[in-house]
């Protein structure tokens, strides 16, 4: 199952299942909204018991395509994920998962602009494959994990390297700029993926392919970073994971290669849809 929303970033949306000839159904007969007060088991289990052609087409004409689900409680994000990534970045492959935040503000639509304001100087791109926590997850087994996952998403993970290596603190302030988590066009629920460890994943900059990768090539695999995480907080529906960005970042060229405004950036992962961003002033 596929679900998307509809609508601009303030004001009600319009939660959708996308059938199977890729139609937007309006799902909010059954749900006000997708979100963290609302994801569930007994949600998603009630959302795949309907015949999606029995609902309404969708009216999203000239609508914005919007995250898939409302603003999370937390976005989470896995540093060095990929051992050719810490590779590329000087930095020695990691023996435990290591773990930040973004600002729930990051978050946003797929095809939202990419806000680039003045102060910033290394602005930088990473295509992700992100986890959508369905049910709450407390010191759980990796062999749990996967039922407390509601499905996948696309994320670009964009960060502001000055910002997150060259000034003193934690890699937090160089990821949480608005507008910093693009996220989308869908989420897949865990069925629709047959092995979320084999998915093929890219990026474009300006039409230049710059990241080709594989999460088969993650160090720490979806249901090991669920289950650690676990051990250190209570995971929350709606929760976003960010688990780490394959080689081929602007700060892994030689030279190094940034972000500047007008540049288009197209990114995707197998199974999981595209997205479209353009970098704007702000």
């Amino acid at each position: 199952m596929k679900l998307s929303r509809y609508g601009d970033q303030t004001g009600s949306k319009i939660p959708c299942i996308i059938d199977a000839d890729g139609v937007a159904r309006d799902a909010s007969s059954i749900v006000a909204d997708f979100g963290p007060r609302t994801m569930s088991p007994e949600l998603l289990a009630k959302l795949k018991g309907t015949d999606a052609k029995s609902l309404p087409v969708a009216d999203i004409e000239g609508k914005r395509l919007a995250p898939p689900m409302a603003q999370p409680f937390n976005v989470w994000c896995v540093g060095l994920n990929y051992s050719d990534h810490a590779k590329e970045a000087g930095l020695p492959v990691p023996v435990e998962p290591i773990l930040f935040n973004k600002s729930t503000v990051t978050y946003c639509g797929p095809n939202d602009n990419i806000l680039k304001s003045p102060q910033m100087t290394k602005l930088d791109w990473e295509v992700e494959l992100g986890i959508v926590i369905g049910k709450p997850a407390l010191n759980i087994s990796k062999e749990d994990a996967m039922d407390h996952i509601a499905g996948f998403v696309l994320v670009n993970d964009i960060s502001e390297r000055a910002w997150q290596m060259e000034r003193a603190g934690q890699w937090v302030k160089g990821k949480s700029f608005p507008n910093f988590c693009p996220t989308g066009p869908f989420l897949a629920t865990t069925d629709e993926i047959a092995d979320v460890q084999s998915l093929g994943m890219w990026l474009d900059v300006n039409g230049q392919r710059m990241q080709t990768g594989k999460t088969s090539t993650m160090i720490f695999d979806v249901e090991t970073i669920v289950s650690y995480m676990s051990e250190f907080t209570r995971l929350e529906p709606g929760d976003l994971i960010c688990t780490g960005t394959p080689p081929g970042v602007g700060a892994g060229m030689n030279p190094q290669v940034w972000l500047k405004e007008g540049d288009e950036v197209c990114l995707g992962i197998d199974g999981l849809g595209e997205q479209k961003q353009t970098v704007v002033a702000l």
